[in-house]
């Protein structure tokens, strides 16, 4: 069977952003999942291990250096389908930060990576 697991409010810190002096200090960024996984039987290996998916996406954002959000998406995604189970990958990256500066509630960009 087909599944949709979601795993929200992945956080880590990294040095993205293309403006002057973004990059120099770390800042948070908050990473939602919505993953389609195929189900097996009802035991942990029947699913994607969504410790290793949450560990994946902090060491990405922590390692990792992006002008953009959408890059950062884009790459997430990509390694979430590179999971057993995985059939199909929507990612939403947040930053935080850039809302505070900008006097809105929230930034934040979404990508889309169906299985291969």
């Amino acid at each position: 069977m087909s599944a949709r697991l979601f795993l929200s409010g992945i956080r880590a810190e990294g040095h993205h952003g293309a403006r002057p002096g973004e990059k120099d200090e770390p800042q948070p960024f908050v990473v939602d999942l919505d993953l389609e996984v195929e189900v097996g039987d009802d035991e942990i290996a029947g699913t994607a291990d969504y410790r290793d998916i949450s560990e994946a996406v902090r060491g990405l954002v922590r390692t990792g250096s992006y002008d953009l959000i959408e890059s950062m998406a884009a790459d997430i995604a990509e390694a979430c389908l590179g999971f057993d189970r995985v059939r199909s990958a929507t990612v939403v990256v947040h930053k935080p930060n850039a809302a505070t500066r900008l006097g809105i509630d929230g930034v934040a960009a979404a990508v889309t990576r169906p299985a291969r």
